[in-house]
């Protein structure tokens, strides 16, 4: 045996022993865990796992089996799920990357397991041709799944959460793909399922490899501020420990500290600065009750307690004990003045509260003996209910189907009232017809307004917490197509398209029968050759539209389109053909036209020898070979990635475009890594927004700051002035976001200048 065997084979002792010990660390969770200890079955999910994936890797080089392993340890260890979802997370590639199918799972392992492992398997490609998204559709089975058994969903939030956690081996277009569709559907899953601390991890491992150099700013800055964060912290609630030990309550307080995502989330949002964010610190109270049932009543026996130590902010208390979140959230949110003169939020909760709040719906299995799963979470299975309802109106496009599922995952909750008194949860933001379609689908599509608080209102009004409804109908009303623009909830959106499309279908018939009866008349008949020279002609997509717009009489057939359809018309154009060649008879409207052409051209087109993994590198000499679209305005120094669209030309977003994260969920490979490398030769527009206190000389100082000290190009100057106070826009030709930077810097410094913040 030769020195390379002997490594080989030491190196494969030192795995089999790193996996045996892996899985016995999972093993010794699952027992110390409150399930039933089923260990042989685990085991010899283990196992099978184990041959299966015999000699595969991962892109990180270690045995492709711990990838499982690690997937089934989160099932077991942060989500408390049992045997059941542990098997099924060990199984849950087998299927998708080996030879066995779900039968074979099916025989060895039961129906239950082998469901959950189907519906974690993947659709493989080409069912829906390259127009649909795989991911989405994708997405769409898995939900499917979901609906009959939740674990489907639990167990593949583990998988993407091992993922993102060993993102690292993968190349930049491969973290962006993974990133954006986490960012765009299993953070707000997890949220929607209640699982607090996963999907915090999950939005600050996205937020890492989309924006590296942000997320290190902010964790550099939480970290030098931590020492004044931890002063005010014991300032804030010793007296509240004092308090507390009165009235003989067992409890602990915590810090809560804002993740780094949200942090940086707010200030995009809000366009201030990490120093003007004031709630990046929380408090947290957990205490255990005497009585179990009494646990509310002792939340607000608390609050009296703290309340009288710190005024509260009348505005801002806010009770989700009485009326718990859809996601099973229970606590009391108040936010106190600290001595200060800072606004902290309290959170008050039970220590079965903070389980439930941090595990979500696998918390609450933990407190029922005995069996795994039960029938009592109301709210869950109204939320699943919604879903297996959109799914069953089938939607063409799986991105509407994706967007339409996101309305309802992260929409906070207000509660609405019937006539009758009952409470309903809604989506905050949710119109009266939201409201008429929640409780049944009839009174939505006869709708005609709705009185709230007894006043009449239009079917667009914007619905409060602790509105009264009375939804008002008509047997004459139908379904009008503008609704869609007003509806939020995705079950009105999903329902009024679905009405929709079937009185299309009716119209489209007759349309259809039109088209029939004129071709006959004209002793044609129907073939898809004529079909495509009549949507040409009149310039519509599809035939669906063209049937659309005669049963609507849009289009009437005459002449023109019989001329058409035998090919006459061509020569009328070719007569006046000679004028192209008459130079002076050219209108400007050719140069144009040539400008437009030479520009497309220009562009560089993606063949299949390109590179995806390799990033594309934009430079004064490339810039114009990419397509920059209106959407997000990117410049250099923003974070970028590129998208191959479907004329294989290659448009360039930041990576926080809205647009970009839609495509990253759906066309996820289709999409590059990208990188500037500019010097400072090109300008490009950049806006700036400034407020604050009028006097004479403002205007003039902010010239002076921009043009004479920073020699740059001002291109476009707004400015209101109202009551003392002047708001404005300016727009400047900069280099790349630095410059945007320092000029924001430097208009700081102007006296009265309050807000400054770049929109652009």
């Amino acid at each position: 045996m030769d020195e390379h065997d002997m490594k080989e084979a030491a190196r494969e002792a030192a795995e089999d022993k790193m996996i045996t010990d892996a899985f016995q660390h999972l093993l010794d969770t699952y027992l110390a865990s409150r399930h039933r200890k089923k260990v042989d079955i685990i085991t010899k999910a283990f196992n099978f796992a184990r041959q299966a994936h015999k000699g595969v890797r991962r892109l990180s080089g270690e045995p492709y089996i711990m990838h499982p392993i690690a997937v089934a340890l989160i099932a077991c260890e942060e989500m408390g799920l049992g045997s059941t979802s542990i098997c099924s997370a060990l199984l849950h590639d087998v299927v998708e990357d080996t030879d066995y199918t779900v039968e074979d799972i099916e025989n060895i392992f039961g129906t239950k397991i082998a469901q959950i492992v189907d519906g974690l398997t993947k659709i493989s490609g080409g069912i829906f041709g390259d127009k649909a998204s795989a991911q989405a559709e994708n997405f769409k089975k898995l939900l499917l799944t979901m609906s009959d058994d939740i674990r489907v969903i639990l167990i593949k939030i583990c998988d993407r959460l091992h993922n993102m956690r060993t993102l690292v081996s993968q190349p930049a277009n491969k973290q962006y793909k993974i990133a954006g569709e986490t960012l765009y559907i299993y953070a707000p899953l997890a949220n929607r399922l209640g699982l607090n601390k996963i999907k915090t991890e999950l939005e600050d491992l996205s937020f890492k490899y989309e924006h590296p150099q942000e997320y290190k700013t902010i964790q550099d800055k939480l970290a030098s501020t931590r020492e004044q964060r931890d002063i005010l912290f014991a300032q804030f609630t010793d007296p509240i420990r004092e308090a507390l030990d009165k009235i003989g309550v067992q409890y602990q307080i915590k810090a809560r500290v804002k993740s780094p995502y949200s942090i940086w989330n707010k200030m995009q949002n809000k366009h201030v600065t990490f120093e003007e964010i004031y709630d990046i610190l929380a408090v947290r109270i957990i205490f255990e009750p005497k009585i179990r049932k009494e646990e509310i009543n002792e939340c607000f026996n608390i609050y009296v307690a703290i309340s009288r130590i710190y005024k509260s902010h009348p505005d801002r208390l806010r009770d989700w004990l009485n009326h718990p979140k859809a996601n099973g959230y229970q606590a009391l949110h108040v936010t106190l003045m600290s001595k200060q003169g800072r606004w902290i939020e309290v959170q008050i909760r039970s220590d079965h509260m903070d389980e439930v709040a941090e595990q979500g719906f696998a918390a609450h299995w933990k407190y029922k003996d005995g069996a795994e799963y039960t029938e009592d979470e109301g709210e869950l299975n109204n939320w699943l209910g919604t879903i297996k309802e959109i799914l069953d109106d089938p939607q063409p496009d799986a991105m509407d189907f994706l967007d339409s599922i996101k309305l309802n995952l992260y929409a906070s909750e207000i509660f609405v009232f019937t006539p009758k008194g009952e409470i309903k949860t809604m989506p905050a933001g949710c119109t009266a017809l939201d409201f008429a379609f929640q409780i049944h689908t009839f009174l939505g599509s006869h709708c005609i307004g709705a009185k709230v608080n007894h006043k009449l209102v239009p079917l667009s009004h914007k619905l409060n917490s602790g509105d009264q409804v009375e939804i008002l109908t008509s047997k004459s009303q139908h379904v009008q197509p503008s609704w869609i623009n007003f509806v939020s909830t995705a079950k009105a959106r999903a329902k009024i398209q679905a009405i929709l499309r079937r009185d299309d279908r009716e119209v489209q018939k007759n349309g259809e029968s039109v088209l029939n009866a004129w071709l006959t008349n004209n002793s044609l008949e129907l073939t898809s050759s004529v079909l495509d020279k009549l949507c040409d002609f009149h310039d519509v997509q599809k035939p669906e539209d063209l049937f659309l717009a005669l049963g609507e009489k849009k289009i009437i057939l005459g002449e023109r389109d019989l001329d058409e359809l035998l090919g006459k018309v061509k020569k009328e154009i070719t007569n006046s053909g000679w004028r192209k060649y008459v130079p002076f008879l050219h209108g400007k409207k050719d140069d144009k036209d040539k400008d437009e052409e030479d520009e497309i051209n220009n562009l560089f087109i993606v063949n299949k020898d390109f590179k995806k993994k390799k990033p594309v590198i934009i430079s004064e000499e490339t810039i114009n070979m990419f397509i920059f679209p209106a959407c997000c305005h990117p410049i250099p120094g923003d974070d970028i990635l590129g998208y191959i669209d479907n004329k294989n030309h290659i448009e360039i977003h930041k990576r926080a475009c809205p647009v970009a994260s839609r495509l990253k969920s759906s066309y996820g490979n289709r999409i590059l890594d990208a990188k500037w490398d500019m010097h400072k030769q090109m300008y490009f527009d950049a806006t700036i927004e400034i407020r604050g206190i009028d006097r004479k000389g403002m205007l003039q100082d902010v010239a002076e700051v921009i043009s004479s000290r920073m020699n740059l190009n001002i291109h476009k100057v707004t400015i209101n002035s109202d009551e003392g106070i002047f708001d404005g826009s300016i727009e400047v030709k900069v280099h790349d976001r630095d410059e945007v930077r320092d000029i924001m810097e430097n208009l700081k410094g102007i006296d009265d200048l309050q807000e400054v913040m770049q929109i652009m």
